[in-house]
């Protein structure tokens, strides 16, 4: 779990009540889901109520940040010219190895190969004044993710 080069120039997360613990873990270079403690269902969208029981018992669980490419897409041309110098850029839903699908980009140098199934490990972007967004980079070949 790294962080990778400094991207100032793109937008900051914006925290609110049910997103801070996220935002804040992220910090410390945590991934982190939510945990259901009526049904013990796992994930990810930071909100107040489960969405398989409507129970407000939730918790904030450590993930491995560990997955696969579910479905992913080529950016190419940009809606917010903060973005024009990372293009193209891959955005992919990540089957997270705990059960949610989340969805991030996917950096490195070997990113534009990404391909569905590919393992992946959270990694996390430095959006600048402490910041850190998680994303995700490929997994070495015959690695573990």
């Amino acid at each position: 779990m790294s962080t990778k080069d400094i991207s100032p120039s793109l937008p900051k997360p914006i925290a609110n009540a049910d997103s801070q613990p996220y935002w804040d873990a992220a910090r410390e270079h945590r991934l982190v889901i939510r945990k259901c403690n009526n049904c013990n269902a796992l994930h990810f969208m930071p909100r107040y109520v489960c969405p398989e029981c409507w129970s407000d018992r939730l918790e904030w669980v450590d993930s491995k940040g560990e997955g696969s490419v579910h479905s992913f897409s080529i950016m190419r041309r940009v809606s917010d010219p903060a973005f024009a110098p990372k293009v193209p850029y891959v955005t992919a839903l990540i089957d997270l190895d705990e059960g949610p699908r989340m969805m991030a980009n996917v950096l490195g140098d070997d990113a534009l190969s990404v391909k569905i199934g590919d393992r992946v490990t959270v990694t996390f972007e430095d959006r600048g004044d402490g910041a850190l967004l998680p994303q995700f980079v490929r997994a070495p070949k015959g690695g573990k993710a």
